[in-house]
Formats: structure tokens, sequence, C-alpha cells
């Protein structure tokens, strides 16, 4: 007996029950197919803005090796690969910190980092110093991501990843390589067209598990005082 026609309840349950789970399981199918269908949409995108050739500021890949740091360029971080996965991080040169909801996304990102690595090239670029930017991954324990800084540059600006007030924006975004050129392809920021929340929701875990809760994910919102420490 295969695992789609095993029951979804367990011996007991009521009859009101399992009619609602039935129910329930058909919308919970449309909406993986809704999922896919926004995918391949997104799959057949036209070509999008060829991008300037930023250069950035990078530290060793060893977090706690500060003594150095070396400008990389933005086609740099494709390395191999034909297409480069960046997460804008809420972190401005001003801040004292990272943003926390970011901070809880790019947590996910560092423990799936070597199955992303397979697919895509990966970054995560914030607009404040490198210095702060390596302190913050430091304590995050982000070891097995690429962190760069954007400072003194425009990068942020030109991909709407910063306001004109200069608040930062957090977003995603997918861009490829055209020849010799950089190319952007996608951006998901974490508001709608409507200005409605909840638009990077999918890219983590967290909160489709907080869904699955009798009590929802209601009015949470990640803090900063979760932190690792890789010593």
């Amino acid at each position: 007996m295969s695992d789609a026609i095993l029951p979804m309840w367990p011996v007991g349950t009521s009859k009101d029950y399992i009619e609602a789970r039935i129910e329930l399981a058909r919308a919970e199918r449309v909406l993986r197919d809704q999922v896919e269908a926004v995918a391949a949409a997104r799959r057949r995108m036209p070509p999008g803005a060829v991008l300037g050739d930023y250069t950035f500021q990078e530290g060793p890949a060893d977090l706690f090796a500060d003594d150095t740091s070396r400008p990389v360029r933005l086609r740099e971080l494709f390395g191999e690969r034909g297409t480069l996965l960046v997460y804008h991080l809420m972190f401005g040169p001003e801040d004292a910190e990272a943003c926390p909801m970011c901070s809880m996304w790019v947590d996910g990102f560092n423990g799936v980092a070597a199955h992303i690595a397979q697919h895509t090239s990966f970054a995560v670029i914030g607009k404040a110093p490198l210095a702060k930017l390596r302190e913050w991954a430091r304590r995050r324990a982000w070891n097995n991501l690429r962190i760069v800084s954007s400072y003194g540059t425009t990068f942020n600006a030109d991909m709407r990843a910063e306001k004109p007030n200069g608040e930062q924006r957090p977003m995603i975004s997918v861009l490829g390589k055209d020849g010799t050129d950089v190319r952007h392809f996608y951006t998901l920021p974490a508001n709608f067209l409507d200005d409605a929340q909840r638009g990077i929701d999918l890219l983590s875990p967290v909160w489709n598990i907080l869904d699955l809760l009798p009590t929802g994910r209601g009015d949470w919102y990640a803090e900063n005082s979760y932190e690792s420490d890789l010593r």
C-alpha cells in the first residue's frame, strides 16, 4: 500500500475530523500545484537588466581570520557556476546589528549551503563595512556562507535593496552570466507590490512549521537574542 492512500490520522479519529482533513488535503494539493505553476512562470521570464561590474570587499573563508581582506568583483562571485544567488542582508553602515528576520533566514541558508552549492553560487551581501558583517557572521556562526560587503558602492541602491532614505530592504536576487555580462534574472522582496508582507516566507521553514501548529504563527517576530558561537 502506498503512502498516498494511507490515512493521515490515528486510529480512533472522529468522522467529522476525517472529513475535514480530506477537504484540507485537497486544498493542500491545489496549493502545491499553484506553487509549481508560479515557479514555471518564473523560469519563463524574459532577460533582465545588465548590471554594472561592482567591486565588493571580502575576507577569508575562516571567519576568525580578519587580518586580510580583498576586493572581489560581482562576476567573480559566480565562480564556475552560471548563476549567483544573493541574499541582500538588512545591515546598514550605521546599524549595530543585522535585521533579526534577515538573520533568521540566513541561519537557515547556512544550514543548507552545501546543498545550494550543488546548483548555484551563493553570497550574503550587506551594506555595512566588512568588519561589522564578519563580526555578526561570527556571532551567528555563518561559517558555511560567503559574506561580502557592498560598502561604498551603489549596488544596493541600483538593485532596489536600499530605499532613497538609505534604509536597507530585505530580498533575494538571482543573477546570471550572459557572455561577459552579469544579467539580473529575478528578485523576490519581503513585501509584495501592494506592500503586503510575507513575500519570502517560503524561503524559511520556520514560518511553514509555525503554520502547522494550532496556534499558527501569530504575531511572533524573530529576535537577535539567539546567537551561536563557532569557538
